[in-house]
């Protein structure tokens, strides 16, 4: 392939060592897909699907008719969804492209298809489909299901009928070669390495400082590392939630209400909750979450990061490797730092979120406030990784021990003799490796720089938390051989009495209202 002078060098070599497994990013906006509400990874899927029928490497006006009218006849708008189920009623077959999913349920003896677009959570499917596409019982499968209605049979105590699939075409994820993926790594440097995962996740690498770079790359974390527990605050208009929602099928981001049926287990339908079913749970606007007044939430979650394993109404002994990020919104100064630094970031957050018991057992804490309004700019348009191909890989070296070893045998810390903290950097440095340095090609001056301090980091900013809640978090200043201006320029914490505040304020203005006023 000959060198395109106008690509920058880290996607050259992507097109020359990755081939058919990376796409141009812009596509997705030029493709018009308008305002329909699918994840990235499948909108590339489709691209590439009708750029292969065409035999074109660019989006010509060909590719874009074609993906107009497979989302006319596909991806009804949701004022259409009567319609569409009047056709179903008058026994006409319906395909709808959807994000489909199947839950077992053990008392009725049957197996309930959940239709998303329809809002139907117990339709029925022909056996081979689920023989075929066993994901379904997992995280979901995005594909094209041929639908049809089986009215109620006559005599029969049940009312209405069943809507059923009959068909279903998965969109296939093109077989991930993860040896060959890791081999072509060594071709790169790390700074266009870099750029082409930044480029992956959607975002413009030119736009971003390296440490910017590095915290975009933080935010794969949960999906890399089973358990990984990622807070992230930033302001509004960071694109927090956008990777999480367009980068992997494995990966489900929920708002509002969040109970223990849902997140761990039905007892009354003894349906497994999203900790058994996805790689990662995404809890976006934390600052608004809301969950059962028992409190059992926040106590199973924090047994279940320290343990791996949880049990709820009848359950069993439950294991899972699901990893958890939360994310929410904060207020900034005028230099654009956090309004209430010193008093403590998730003092005020709502239910469980705000217990140093909880706190403690996050992995890090990722600072959102040092990235970047999105823009106009914030987009990428160079090239990046199919969307369903980069899920894969991350999906894939999730539970590759040997990352996590290596880490072990060659870190050393300074101050981080508490087990939580030490763990916490160890799980961190590994899935920074496991993104960065997937053939564990580094220098020591590479692991520290790329992968160790942006991990001491993350966890430092938890303990800091910690010590400005409770006291009996002492404050630290945990260290590196090769320490980057974080750990150069930390401040070590105070405990903040916030009561203690409170009475105090209330007092001045009692003596400023005794003499009259503050101007008096």
């Amino acid at each position: 392939m000959g060198v395109d002078l106008a690509m920058e060098s880290f996607e050259q070599k992507a097109m020359d060592y990755y081939g058919e497994i990376v796409i141009d990013k812009s596509f997705i906006r030029q493709a018009g897909f308008g305002n329909r509400g699918i994840p990235t990874f499948v909108g590339e899927w489709i691209i590439g699907h009708f750029m292969d029928q065409e035999g074109t490497e660019t989006i010509t006006d060909a590719v874009r008719q074609k993906i107009s009218d497979f989302v006319t006849r596909f991806m009804p708008s949701k004022d259409q969804k009567q319609t569409v189920k009047n056709k179903l009623f008058q026994q006409y077959d319906v395909q709808l492209l959807d994000n489909y999913s199947v839950v077992v349920d053990l008392d009725r003896q049957r197996r309930n298809l959940v239709i998303p677009y329809l809002d139907i959570d117990k339709a029925t499917l022909n056996p081979h489909i689920l023989e075929g596409n066993p994901m379904l019982l997992q995280s979901g499968v995005w594909g094209v299901g041929t639908l049809m209605y089986i009215p109620q049979s006559t005599g029969s105590k049940k009312e209405g009928g069943d809507v059923m699939m009959r068909k279903f075409h998965e969109f296939q994820t093109s077989h991930v070669d993860l040896a060959s993926f890791i081999e072509a790594r060594g071709n790169f440097t790390t700074h266009e390495w870099i750029d082409l995962i930044i480029s992956s996740m959607g975002f413009n690498p030119n736009i971003l400082s390296l440490r910017q770079k590095i915290l975009m790359l933080c935010r794969l974390l949960p999906l890399v590392e089973p358990r990984y527990c990622l807070l992230e605050l930033a302001p509004k208009g960071t694109g927090k939630s956008f990777v999480f929602d367009n980068i992997s099928r494995y990966v489900t981001v929920r708002t509002g209400a969040i109970t223990p049926s849902i997140l761990f287990y039905h007892g009354v339908a003894r349906e497994a909750g999203l900790i058994n079913r996805y790689d990662c749970i995404v809890l976006d606007e934390a600052q608004k979450l809301k969950t059962d007044s028992s409190g059992e939430v926040g106590a199973m979650l924090k047994s279940y990061l320290e343990s791996g394993k949880f049990t709820r109404l009848g359950s069993g002994t439950v294991l899972a490797e699901a990893s958890l990020a939360i994310l929410a919104n904060i207020d900034l100064d005028d230099n654009r730092q956090p309004l209430h630094y010193d008093a403590g970031l998730v003092r005020g957050f709502p239910n469980f979120v705000s217990e140093t018991a909880f706190v403690d057992r996050f992995t890090g804490l990722l600072p959102g406030w040092d990235l970047p309004r999105i823009t106009a700019d914030t987009p990428s348009a160079s090239v990046g990784f199919k969307g369903e191909i980069f899920g894969e890989v991350l999906h894939s070296l999730r539970l590759d021990v040997s990352y996590r070893n290596q880490v072990k045998a060659g870190i050393v810390l300074e101050n981080a003799d508490d087990m939580r903290d030490r763990r916490a950097i160890e799980t961190s440095s590994a899935g920074l490796m496991k993104i960065i340095f997937p053939d564990k090609k580094c220098s020591d001056e590479e692991f520290y720089r790329y992968c160790v301090n942006p991990a001491l980091e993350l966890r430092q900013r938890i303990r800091d938390e910690l010590c400005k809640m409770d006291m009996e978090y002492r404050p630290l200043q945990m260290g590196t051989p090769f320490p980057d201006e974080f750990q150069l320029q930390h401040v070590m914490p105070k405990y903040y009495d916030a009561a203690a505040l409170q009475t105090s304020e209330a007092l001045l203005q009692d003596k400023a209202d005794d003499d009259g006023g503050e101007f008096a």
